[in-house]
């Protein structure tokens, strides 16, 4: 939203007008009013034009990002990237009650370290990973411990929340430009 940064001119306007309206006639106040208001349309006309170059940018952000996510993840490079992030437990399928909860943990680690240099398509990767981990987890939901599934739960709505941060970055960075 474009703040209105224009209510001190509407004042300087009012208080115009307020003092000059006794040495002034009324067709001359007129012209005045008429001359400002023009002036407001042409700053409201600019933030429209803003607003419609912003949406269209936004609408060419989207279309790209459904794109590249209609794209297939490159198996081998999923299979990199698995291993980069989650390292010794890579091997998600035979994550166990016991082993589930270190999986997030250094899945966390590594993307807190990591985040910063990722593009859109290395995020992919990353959401992948973090998918096939909740399905194990629900496979094996019912043999976690409590206190351990809590921190999971933990785990996993700070990586929505950096994957929505940086995509709340990258559209406002679409926008801006």
């Amino acid at each position: 939203m474009i703040p209105f940064r224009h209510s001190s001119l509407t004042a300087a306007l009012l208080g115009l007008l307020t003092l000059s309206a006794c040495d002034t006639t009324p067709r001359e106040r007129q012209e005045i009013v008429r001359d400002e208001a023009r002036k407001l349309d042409t700053l409201a006309d600019r933030a429209a034009d803003k607003l419609r170059n912003a949406g269209r940018r936004a609408a060419r952000y989207d279309s790209a990002a459904r794109i590249r996510n209609r794209q297939p993840l490159d198996a081998a490079a999923t299979a990199t990237f698995t291993q980069q992030l989650l390292g010794s437990y890579s091997d998600v399928e035979s994550l166990t009650p016991a082993t589930i909860e270190p999986a997030y943990v250094q899945l966390l680690r590594q993307t807190r370290a990591q985040r910063r240099q990722w593009s859109q398509r290395d995020w992919d990767y990353a959401t992948s990973i973090y998918k096939r981990l909740n399905e194990q987890l629900k496979a094996i939901r019912l043999d976690v411990k409590g206190r351990d599934e809590v921190h999971i739960r933990a785990l996993q709505a700070e990586f929505t929340a950096l994957e929505t941060s940086r995509d709340v970055k990258d559209i406002g960075q679409a926008v801006k430009n």
